[in-house]
């Protein structure tokens, strides 16, 4: 009885300690971004309140079981410490990621606060992006060779692995060539500025917006909210269109074909008139002119500008709607036609729903045609003094 009073005492009481140091740690961390709002440090590390209960609570219980005298807890001190040491080590690793989460985080919400150039900060957050991503692989495995180490078989076995390290490194390297060659690519296109999230992209036909980056592939998000995924090295070693590059403002086209005789000018001055109502068009430049001509028509080219690709479609849709519309209302005479001219072989005077005479009430009368055919006999049987020598 006594001894299972002990174990009750034991864990309610490190359970008791740790919410207590728990609370204080939560309270001091509330004050202080109640006092400093423009840091969301403070926020941010109220997060690690979970990893904290566990790393708290099972440094406690490693530090107070041996006070137990319970018998099954007596004959497997062993275990039970082993246990405890693996749990306190996963909760340090589980600690030390949302502590450098928060930090980054909190670096990345006042790097943002203060600066107003969309591109760089897209830059900035690709490359927050990847380097928690690191961290947290890096914080993995070395929580998870830390782990290994205290099994005494893995201990005795490190000498060995270690003298054979090169040849294992060796054999890794050429087998996993593509993820390293991954790996690589995800830091040459963080730090190297290449595409960043939330640019606009073309990537095998696809046009969409970068919507992950990791270390190893890249998630682009369709117009159709489709996601494609691409590895990394797929933008180290081909080109891509990344209309994002150098600012967010694009130009545009429009194509409208049309008859010969289309009042350009006037079609100009009424886009004109559209595009000051338009509130996708960013006024930054515009243009109407006739770009090709054919036997059949005109084609003639509206060309548009706007603060980014997204904008730029609604533009183009609305100033080719109008165009065709204003065409309709206005000048319906410059609506592309088609030259059309009678079927061959009918009768002159032909009316649309008449039947055409039969082809053989077209050609000569029977009679004539026999006399012809006498005289062509007759010719023959005496030939004229002319055909002779």
């Amino acid at each position: 009885m006594e001894s299972l009073l002990r174990l009750a005492l034991v864990l309610g009481g490190s359970a008791l300690v740790t919410f207590a140091a728990v609370r204080v740690a939560d309270l001091l961390m509330r004050h202080a971004n109640t006092r400093h709002p423009e840091t969301p440090l403070w926020g941010l590390l109220r997060r690690c309140r979970s990893p904290l209960y566990v790393v708290l609570f099972t440094a406690l219980l490693r530090g107070s079981y041996q006070a137990v005298d319970w018998a099954p807890v007596r004959d497997h001190r062993a275990v039970i410490a082993h246990v405890l040491m693996l749990c306190l080590i996963g909760g340090g690793a589980w600690l030390a990621i949302r502590v450098a989460s928060a930090v980054v985080e909190s670096s990345y919400a006042r790097y943002a606060g203060r600066s107003r150039d969309p591109a760089r900060l897209r830059r900035v957050r690709t490359q927050v992006t990847l380097i928690m991503r690191v961290v947290a692989v890096a914080v993995g495995v070395i929580a998870a060779a830390v782990a290994l180490v205290t099994f005494p078989s893995f201990r005795t076995l490190g000498t060995s692995l270690l003298a054979s390290a090169g040849i294992i490194g060796i054999v890794a390297g050429v087998a996993a060539q593509s993820t390293l060659g991954n790996l690589f690519a995800g830091f040459q296109i963080a730090f190297g500025d290449m595409v960043r999230i939330g640019d606009t992209v073309v990537v095998e036909g696809e046009w969409g917006i970068v919507e992950e980056v990791t270390l190893t592939f890249l998630a682009v998000r369709t117009w159709d909210e489709r996601r494609v995924t691409l590895p990394v090295s797929y933008f180290t070693s081909r080109p891509f269109e990344n209309w994002s590059r150098g600012g967010p403002e694009i130009t545009g086209t429009v194509f409208v074909h049309c008859d010969h005789t289309t009042p350009v000018a006037l079609m100009r001055a009424h886009l004109r008139e559209f595009l000051e109502s338009c509130p996708t068009w960013d006024r930054r430049g515009w243009d109407l002119v006739v770009t090709d001509t054919s036997p059949t028509g005109i084609s003639i080219r509206a060309l548009v500008t706007a603060r980014d690709a997204d904008d730029l479609w609604a533009t183009r849709c609305a100033v080719r709607e109008e165009l065709v519309a204003w065409l309709a209302r206005e000048q319906p005479q410059a609506l592309p036609r088609v030259a059309t001219g009678p079927v061959p072989g009918t009768l002159a005077g032909w009316e649309p729903g008449q039947e055409p005479e039969p082809e053989e009430a077209q050609g000569p009368d029977p009679e004539q045609a026999k006399e012809r055919a006498r005289e062509e006999r007759k010719r023959r049987e005496h030939p004229s003094p002319s055909y002779t020598r």
